[in-house]
Parts: structure tokens; C-alpha cells; sequence
């Protein structure tokens, strides 16, 4: 190693470009054989340096969102899904939904890939570098719940309020207690033209007052959640019914 690339290479590290400089050698030799100019052997450096920290990025979003499996749009069967608004789920992807802090719904029967709908959109966040955190309705209940015994709450209040996407999976499936349907009104409410929020739900919004108890807290909460928001009724059959029956029929051949 010369003392110019010796050098070169303490720069990149002062910089903090630490791919160019850990493959800095072989660009060089590659641009020496292939005779190489200036402007492209910088552009080629510098492209590796961006796609390495875009791909480092994305890591970082989905390992903070916790998914507990990965769904994307590509695997989503469209097909399928008879009824579902293509041309609406193209515009979510863009994620300019989220710059308006508008929320999204998907309301329908078990099975149908409301929670695989949410968790693509929410990958397509995170390809766009969208702070986004995907939980379990129940699941952040009850963290509320140990946040307030633990007198801690505000602080975690505040940590889900800073999220530019919360996703809310399973809306409905298990009933709270009336303090966990406050805690749960509580985030909602902070979140409100501040953040936007994907709710899962197997329940029509009348029927939303079975899991808030209060119909007054329930009717403040749609107001909010539904205010310009894009409500999608999965109303196909459940894929998981279909995958059954098929498997049934498969096997009594």
C-alpha cells in the first residue's frame, strides 16, 4: 500500500465512509485495469456507500417496527382478494398518506389478510426510511397497563407518540378491561393529526363500543380515527378457509 492510498483510506475513515474504505482496493485495481476516469470511479464509490446505507437503514426500520413475520405487497395475493381497490393500495404504498398523517383501516372477518395488507404498507414505510412500530392491539395494552403499575407510563405515552406509523394489529379479538380501553383511547388521542395509525379490525365500527365499554369514548375515538381516513372492507372469503378446504378435499382423494 502507496502512502496516497494509505491516506485515502484514514480519510475515509475520518469521513466515516466505511464501505468505500473497506472496498476502496478493489475499486482501485478495477479501475486501473478497466482505465476508469475520475468522475465514474467516484460515482461508483460513492453508489456502494448509498445503497450500503439504504440497505442498513432498512434493517434498522424493521428490526425497531418488530413485524412478527415479514408480509410484503409482492407476496400479497391480489387476486384473491375480490373487491380490493388496487388503484387505492398502489396510491398507500407511496406512503404519501403519511405526510398528511391520515390513518388506514382494514375491517373484516379472520382470514381475509388484513393483518398482511397492514404489515406491507408498513414495510413500504420503512423502505422509506418512516419511523414505524407494529404491535398487537392486546399486546400494547397490557404493556400499558405494566407501564402505569410501574409508574412509567408517560414515558412510554411519549416513546409511541414519537412513531410516524403505529400500526395496531387485531383490533376487537380479545375485549379489555375498562383501563386498558382508556390507555388504548389515550394513545389514539395523542396520535390524532400527529402521527397516523393502520388499525386490523374484525369488527363494523358500530360494533366498536363492545371493546371501549363507554360509548362516549368510543364515539370520540372513531371521530378522531375515522377523520379523513381510508376505511378497506375486506369482505373475499378468508384464505386461510379456502387453504383448508382445499387441503381437506386434497387429502380425502
Amino acid at each position: 500500500m502507496n502512502n496516497a492510498t494509505y491516506a485515502l483510506r484514514e480519510n475515509l475513515k475520518q469521513l466515516k465512509l466505511a464501505t468505500i474504505r473497506k472496498e476502496i482496493d478493489t475499486h482501485i485495481r478495477q479501475a486501473q485495469e478497466a482505465g476508469t476516469d475520475y468522475a465514474d470511479f467516484l460515482l461508483d464509490l460513492t453508489t456502494v456507500e448509498l445503497q450500503h446505507r439504504t440497505e442498513n437503514r432498512l434493517k434498522r426500520r424493521i428490526c425497531e417496527a418488530k413485524f412478527p413475520l415479514i408480509k410484503t405487497l409482492e407476496s400479497y395475493d391480489m387476486e384473491a382478494a375480490e373487491g380490493l381497490d388496487l388503484r387505492l393500495l398502489r396510491q398507500l404504498a407511496t406512503c404519501d398518506y403519511l405526510k398528511e398523517k391520515r390513518n388506514v383501516i382494514f375491517m373484516g372477518r379472520s382470514g381475509t389478510g388484513k393483518s398482511h395488507l397492514a404489515t406491507a404498507l408498513a414495510i413500504e414505510a420503512c423502505r422509506n426510511d418512516i419511523r414505524t412500530r407494529f404491535v398487537s392491539c392486546y399486546g400494547l395494552v397490557n404493556e400499558l397497563l405494566e407501564a402505569r403499575e410501574e409508574r412509567t407510563l408517560q414515558r412510554l405515552i411519549a416513546r409511541y407518540s414519537r412513531y410516524e406509523l403505529l400500526v395496531l394489529d387485531e383490533l376487537g379479538y380479545i375485549p379489555f378491561s375498562k383501563e386498558g380501553a382508556e390507555l388504548l383511547f389515550q394513545i389514539l388521542a395523542e396520535r390524532h393529526e400527529k402521527g397516523s395509525v393502520i388499525i386490523t379490525t374484525n369488527l363494523g365500527f358500530a360494533d366498536w363500543s363492545q371493546i371501549f365499554g363507554d360509548p362516549i369514548m368510543t364515539n370520540a375515538l372513531l371521530d378522531r380515527l375515522t377523520h379523513k381516513a381510508h376505511v378497506i372492507s375486506c369482505t373475499w372469503e378468508s384464505y386461510r378457509l379456502k387453504q383448508s378446504i382445499a387441503m381437506t378435499m386434497e387429502n380425502d382423494k
